[in-house]
């Protein structure tokens, strides 16, 4: 969990109920605005991409014949 994400957490816990049910809506909202698709990665997730996409191009993968399916 990212610092920010931390200090919002603890910011949102010291809020009444009722607050911290606004706050997280409110979040969500900024969420939806900035990817209305949902379709950007975080950082990690980003890295994990491109660890993949390396791993691909070195032939670093596991083939469909290899794997017992059963």
């Amino acid at each position: 969990m990212s610092a920010a994400a931390k200090q919002a957490i603890d910011l949102m816990e010291i809020l009444p109920e009722s607050e911290q049910n606004f706050a997280l809506e409110f979040i969500k909202k900024l969420v939806i605005a900035w990817d209305p698709d949902f379709t950007k990665v975080t950082p990690s997730e980003r890295a994990e991409l491109e660890k993949a996409i390396k791993e691909i191009e070195n032939g670093e993968t596991v083939s469909h014949e290899s794997v017992n399916w059963n």
